[in-house]
């Protein structure tokens, strides 16, 4: 049930992350606060399919 995920920055669009998730446990999309490298600061990241 673990499924590879890409998280993307909310603000610049950038895909910057991946990860796993467990699909069972949480079938809502995934919400992380990640470094952005192009913004230089913390920013809210979002799963994306």
């Amino acid at each position: 049930m673990r499924k590879h995920i890409i998280l993307a920055c909310t603000e610049c669009g950038d895909r910057n992350y991946s990860t796993m998730k467990n699909k069972r446990n949480t079938p809502e999309r995934l919400e992380r606060k990640k470094y952005s490298p192009r913004l230089r600061k913390v920013t809210l990241h979002r799963e994306v399919k």
